[in-house]
């Protein structure tokens, strides 16, 4: 038996070696299956298992100064290498033909075996979608699933926050090493997580954002969940692939519909109409991944729904209540509202900076304005 310290190393040596893929490691695994004693083969006996030539010089002759510094970054971050032999690797992820051969893991390792339901969208959300992410988060959160993103900005933050704010468990999947945060406005985010959830990584320290690292992210998100819930996504977004990953994983896909005149709602109709399932709240997933939420004594919120009426702060004069009518649910400009109202361009502009102001409207990208439900 060796220590942790010799199968860390020998891990980070294989996952450092370059054009050394997945499963021609857990091939070459069948015939030696002592990774510790694997690295120490020859570069012949290397190449006899498989192994390409870049990656067999690389094992027979490791970068001793960085596989020796990503074990000192182990040891003090206080994070765990897990890999796909561990008995604590996720037997879910670890079932896909393309599962991820070791995971960087702060904090709760344990967590990656519990019941999770991944929470996905836009990265600049409306204020409703928002709303949406935390209380749906919220509610799954009650019936004892973790929550699980990719610790993006908007509906991922949204809810990760959500599930850290009722003393639930979530589980941040990052595109980097895990010595750094993307992105970097989402740092307390991300220390808040390894405290009491789970930040994972298959990319070992020191690794950048790249633009590849995200679809790759997302087969892992996609890929510890039960099924993935998309909350605003436009046509093209990431989202969309992480569902569509899970489609091809054997997970439920569910998608909040929208407006087909609100561009963020694309994505979620696509979805719907390629037969994700739509979802009203949370007991819409429930249902499909058979767990109950009735009775449960973990519940700290309670169950609540987006559809429930806000109570007015004050009542509108007849203006209001028209430019508010004028402009429904879908985003709209100035010039669209003054269209449609007839009013002056100068008292729409004054009258919708209230009403912002008021937490009935909300500013957009393009100087367009959204309705708060």
């Amino acid at each position: 038996m060796h220590d942790r310290k010799a199968l860390d190393l020998a891990w980070i040596t294989l996952l450092r070696a370059p054009a050394l893929g997945a499963a021609t490691v857990r091939t070459a695994l069948t015939q030696c299956p002592d990774v510790v004693a694997l690295t120490r083969h020859s570069r012949h006996r290397l190449r006899a298992l498989g192994i390409g030539e870049a990656a067999a010089n690389h094992i027979a002759q490791p970068p001793e100064a960085q596989i020796q510094r990503d074990q000192r970054w182990l040891t003090a971050a206080g994070a765990r290498l897990l890999p796909c032999t561990d008995a604590g690797y996720p037997a879910q992820l670890g079932a896909l033909p393309d599962a991820p051969l070791a995971l960087f893991v702060l904090g709760d390792s344990a967590l990656l075996a519990r019941a999770q339901v991944a929470i996905v969208g836009s990265r600049q959300p409306t204020a409703a979608g928002r709303r949406i992410a935390t209380q749906v988060a919220q509610q799954l959160c009650a019936a004892g699933l973790a929550i699980t993103s990719g610790l993006a900005r908007g509906i991922d933050a949204a809810a990760h926050e959500a599930a850290l704010a009722c003393n639930g468990r979530t589980i941040a999947v990052c595109g980097t090493g895990l010595d750094q945060c993307y992105p970097t406005e989402n740092q307390p985010l991300f220390e808040r997580i390894c405290e009491h959830g789970a930040v994972v990584s298959e990319f070992p320290p020191g690794t950048e954002p790249r633009p590849h690292h995200f679809p790759r992210r997302n087969r892992i998100i996609s890929g510890l969940a039960r099924g993935v819930a998309v909350i605003e996504a436009a046509a093209g977004s990431g989202s969309l692939i992480t569902a569509r990953r899970a489609l091809e994983q054997g997970r439920e896909v569910f998608a909040v519909p929208g407006s087909p005149l609100n561009p963020l709602a694309a994505g979620c109709l696509a979805l719907i109409r390629e037969g994700a399932h739509l979802v009203r709240d949370a007991t819409d997933i429930l249902s499909e991944i058979s767990i109950s939420i009735e009775g449960n004594t973990n519940a700290d919120q309670p169950v609540t729904t987006w559809a429930q009426p806000l109570v007015p702060a004050h009542v509108l004069d007849k203006d209001y209540e028209m430019l508010l009518d004028a402009l429904g649910f879908e985003p709209a400009s100035i010039d669209d509202l003054v269209d449609r109202t007839g009013l002056a361009a100068g008292s729409v502009a004054s009258m919708m900076l209230i009403l912002e102001l008021d937490g009935r409207v909300e500013s957009r990208p393009g100087a367009l304005y959204n309705r708060v439900s």
